[in-house]
């Protein structure tokens, strides 16, 4: 399968109540997706469409343009991972890995070399003879991930939330694994999330739903720069997007009193906000005439970084900077200024400005 299209797929478990709205989207072969929202958006509904385990209610599914919609599962050579890894416990790591080499008549001489291979790569050599039960839950779904690069007619991996139920110090370890283990395999892989961190780094492509649509899609970079609506840039990035309302006067757009310098007339009517993520929030000179009067009213210690609550007229901002950078004290009044920033009409994208 060198592409997937899911062409104007749609469903509903319930009339007029759409789990998924109806959609026209494209995966091409060898990269790497990541299907990013809340619990309820989609997610897993389209994923069990893609894979099978579930129909749709209207539209097809196509691999490579031929018609997938009505084939069952197993003839979609597809392999699906699970939230909770799903293995033989009592068959041995080798086992598990050979079974669906002996489901499709394997020679006995190609399954043992193409086992090992996988092992290798995965980390699990050391493993093989043991039982699967007395492995933890990392190294189970690295033998649930093993079960579908195993074998040689795998057109993509589908993987809804494979890390949920992940020790936290284990996540980064199984996550290199994953991608260490696309880069050999050069499969289709469509990873399910609703952590933001995980599809950031992992994913070439993110799709971001919300109420069964995909709401943008694009690379972590453009979704982190320009972010096609408050959503977006609220559920992107920790914090999220900082949202200030701009107000016209006359022919000017002014932020908490201060004028931004374009004309109101460039931009279409409607609720104008103007959205700063808080890591292009930056000291200034007051003297700077691009610069805003704040006053700092918390800071939170996270570490490496602080974030600061910042009052500017009735609004509010909050500001990310390194730990190392000079922090002034609560209650003092500085100047900030925008590095990049975005403007919005009624929460939509309008335009970017550095």
């Amino acid at each position: 399968m060198s592409r997937l299209h899911l062409s104007h797929v749609g469903h509903a478990y319930s009339e007029n109540s759409f789990a998924l709205r109806p959609t026209d989207l494209t995966f091409e072969h060898g990269r790497t997706y990541a299907l990013l929202g809340p619990s309820g958006c989609g997610k897993t509904t389209m994923l069990n469409i893609i894979s099978g385990l579930l129909q749709p209610s209207q539209g097809r599914v196509l691999f490579d343009e031929r018609d997938m919609t009505p084939v069952p599962t197993a003839q979609r050579n597809i392999a699906q991972v699970f939230q909770f890894p799903v293995i033989y416990q009592s068959k041995t790591v080798f086992e598990n890995l050979a079974f669906p080499l002996q489901c499709r008549n394997w020679d006995r001489a190609r399954i043992g070399p193409r086992v090992q291979e996988i092992a290798d790569m995965l980390g699990l050599t050391s493993r093989l003879g043991r039982p699967a039960r007395d492995l933890t839950v990392d190294e189970k779904q690295l033998i649930s991930l093993g079960r579908g690069l195993v074998r040689d007619d795998v057109a993509a991996i589908l993987m809804d939330e494979p890390l949920t139920v992940i020790d936290p110090q284990m996540k980064f370890e199984l996550r290199r694994r994953i991608k260490q283990a696309h880069t050999y395999a050069r499969m289709t892989v469509i990873y399910v999330t609703h952590d933001q961190n995980e599809a950031m780094s992992f994913a070439d492509e993110i799709l971001v739903m919300k109420d069964g649509l995909v709401v943008q899609r694009g690379t972590p970079e453009t979704l982190f720069e320009r972010p096609a609506d408050s959503y977006v840039g609220t559920f992107i990035g920790s914090p999220g997007m900082n949202f200030l309302p701009v107000t016209r006067d006359g022919d000017r757009l002014t932020l908490a009193g201060q004028p931004l310098g374009r004309s109101s007339k460039e931009l279409p009517q409607g609720e104008i906000t103007l959205g700063v993520r808080p890591e292009h929030v930056s000291f200034s000179n007051a003297m700077d005439k691009d610069s805003f009067p704040v006053t700092i009213v918390s800071i939170e210690d996270h570490g490496s970084v602080r974030i600061l609550d910042l009052a500017l007229g009735d609004a509010r901002a909050r500001m990310k900077l390194a730990r190392e950078n000079v922090v002034p004290s609560r209650q003092t009044q500085v100047a900030v200024r925008f590095k990049r920033f975005c403007y919005y009409v009624n929460g939509k994208l309008i335009d970017f400005a550095e």
